[in-house]
């Protein structure tokens, strides 16, 4: 960035009237709306006008173009201030923000995508800084462009662990492009915040964590035009002192009035109060940006071959999903992975090993390593797989359900699920996640039973839209399918059938093989069973369960490596609830599991092949007795 060079009194009016004029509109807004947060809109009037009218460059009517700086407003209950911004610009019609907070408007009570000029949700506090991260990271890394990144955090935020997760991303990866605004305007929604207004202690901590911290009067215009001039070779955050309700009389810096709307009487004569600041009506237009981000292309990415795989050869999914994940980044060099300091166990260290500069350590801080995909995927710019163990993508789920409501489109694969992995125990056992996946609004969950199936996910994901998740195992069990098996969303395989068939078994993972073992001992027996892969827990396979389950007598049995609550038992349950005739029981984790050899653990806790056996046998008897 060029030396900074004072801007004129004419400029630094016009800011300030710009800034003024946002006030107003974001008084007027919530006032209408009869909700919302002006207080917190007007303690960042001056950051905001300064940001987006001498700062930034972008492109008005086009806010989603690749060069653009980016902007994300962590701080997303001050959503009208975000908007008057883009009615002041000239994007938005100015009479639209008094329907804010309507059903029928597209501005919302806190920034979602679906308005242009959002790139991620927030309101969620502390999760936009690890958004903005991802962004600058692709910005500096990928695109190799001049854009840069401002996120707008509120104090309040700073006690989340997640924002000081990206913070010390941000100063390892020594991202220039990025700088954090903190609007210290010392109030938080019941209480002060806790450091209040002692600003120097922000920047001691900003400073520990590797970035170059300034601090400023948040509403002086020019000392925030000098701030946002200075570039280092490091992340800067401006620590902006602020009062909250700024230029509210009677209000600003009072407690109380956190997301309270100003009485119609009230704001009438505060505007008129501000307005009679404004000394010219004159509009401010943003500097366009260097149009230097590459044109990219992500859209239907295939593997370079098929797999390459032997039935009956021994292979654990998460190995498998290394080798694919390595494979699909020859395919497309948008391809990107992330893991949190687990890639000798996800595998993907084999992506890392042939593709280097387009693998993220996020180390553990799998929160802003869902954040940081989240920002990498912004704009179609990366297709982004994040990996860890599934169970902690468990502390991560406010990220993975702000990453829905951002309609962002990421990859997430989780490892060591169940009590398969054995002797670890229940800490590194995922027996949530399902469940947790399949509450994620539009998420498709892959669960694939062999190496090829794996494979097939992860080149589906590629290239699907919303959240991802991909559920691999620890032990290695054969190859079951053919290298040109077809795979799709919502499609179940009928792995094993004939027409003796008595119980249809639905297995996924280490408990398909046991459903195959255990029909291998049946059969010795004359009992025949059907076996069923599901390969996508959602959607689920309805139909095809319901057709084979109608050729079996109507009887269902489940087996998960996975807690009886919201997992693959319970799926099924849902896809054939009110269909007549049919009867599912449930095998499951039933209680916290310990540490123990896998197969010990599989029997202790009745998944393995012995407990389908005797389920089976259970399920016929009743239904002759019944005769």
């Amino acid at each position: 960035m060029e030396d900074y060079h004072k801007p004129d009194q004419q400029t630094l009016q016009a800011l300030k009237d710009t800034a003024n004029r946002l006030r107003i509109s974001s008084i007027k807004a919530t006032t209408a709306a009869g909700s919302g947060h002006p207080t917190s809109c007007c303690s960042a009037a001056e950051i905001m006008s300064v940001l987006f009218f001498h700062t930034m460059r972008y492109k008005v009517q086009d806010p989603r173009n690749a060069s653009n700086d980016r902007f994300v407003l962590s701080k997303g209950h001050a959503a009208p201030i975000l908007y008057s911004v883009w009615a002041e610009a000239g994007f938005l019609q100015e009479a639209e923000l008094l329907n804010l907070r309507k059903i029928d408007s597209v501005l919302e009570g806190h920034p979602v995508p679906r308005q242009t000029f959002t790139d991620v949700a927030t309101g969620s506090l502390g999760q936009g800084l690890g958004a903005a991260c991802g962004m600058a990271y692709t910005g500096k890394f990928f695109d190799r462009a001049s854009y840069r990144v401002y996120c707008l955090l509120g104090d309040g935020e700073l006690s989340e662990g997640s924002v000081w997760e990206a913070m010390a991303f941000a100063g390892l990866y020594k991202l220039d492009n990025l700088v954090a605004i903190f609007d210290v305007n010392r109030l938080g929604q019941s209480d002060p915040a806790p450091l209040q207004h002692h600003v120097e202690i922000y920047q001691k901590r900003c400073e520990a964590f590797g970035w170059h911290a300034i601090i400023v009067d948040g509403h002086s215009v020019e000392e925030l035009c000098k701030a946002f001039g200075q570039a280092k070779h490091q992340p800067t955050a401006i620590i902006a002192k602020t009062f909250k309700g700024k230029g509210i009389s009677g209000v600003e810096d009072k407690e109380n009035w956190h997301g309270k709307p100003l009485p119609k009487n009230m704001s009438e004569q505060v505007i008129q109060e501000i307005d009679d600041k404004i000394q010219n009506k004159k509009k401010l237009s943003p500097a366009l940006p260097e149009e230097d981000a590459p044109v990219i292309n992500i859209r239907n990415i295939k593997m370079p071959s098929p797999p390459t795989y032997k039935v009956g050869e021994k292979w654990a999914t998460r190995k498998a999903y290394g080798v694919a994940l390595a494979k699909l980044g020859h395919a497309n060099d948008r391809v990107i992975a992330l893991d949190g300091d687990t890639k000798n166990s996800t595998f993907s260290e084999l992506f890392k090993k042939e593709h280097p500069s387009r693998y993220i350590e996020c180390y553990i801080a799998e929160q802003n390593m869902v954040s940081i995909a989240v920002g990498c995927a912004t704009r179609d710019r990366t297709v982004a797989f994040a990996s860890t163990f599934a169970t902690f993508f468990t502390r991560a789920f406010d990220q993975i359900r702000m990453a829905a409501i951002s309609e962002s489109n990421i990859n997430l694969c989780g490892s060591h699920c169940g009590v398969s992995i054995g002797e670890d125990g229940p800490s590194q056992m995922g027996l949530e996640d399902l469940c947790m996946f399949r509450a994620v609004p539009n998420a498709t969950v892959f669960y694939p039973s062999d190496a090829v199936a794996t494979e097939k996910a992860v080149e589906i994901a590629a290239n699907t839209k919303g959240i991802c998740f991909i559920r691999t195992s620890r032990p290695e069990n054969p190859v079951i399918y053919n290298n040109n098996e077809d795979f799709h969303i919502g499609q179940a395989k009928v792995v094993l059938k004939s027409k003796d068939d008595q119980v249809t078994v639905i297995g996924a993972g280490v408990t398909l093989h046991e459903a195959l073992a255990a029909a291998e001992q049946l059969r010795k027996e004359k009992i025949f069973i059907r076996v069923l892969d599901p390969f996508t827990i959602k959607p689920l396979d309805k139909k095809t369960i319901l057709e084979n389950a109608r050729a079996t007598k109507g009887r269902i049995i489940t087996v998960e490596d996975h807690y009886h609550e919201g997992g693959l038992g319970e799926a099924v349950c849902a896809a054939v609830v009110g269909e007549p005739g049919i009867t599912v029981s449930r095998l499951a984790v039933s209680h916290v599991p310990r540490s123990g050899k896998p197969a010990e653990l599989l029997k202790m806790f009745g998944i393995d092949k012995d407990a389908i056996v005797q389920a089976v046998k259970v399920a016929v008897s009743k239904s002759r007795n019944a005769e």
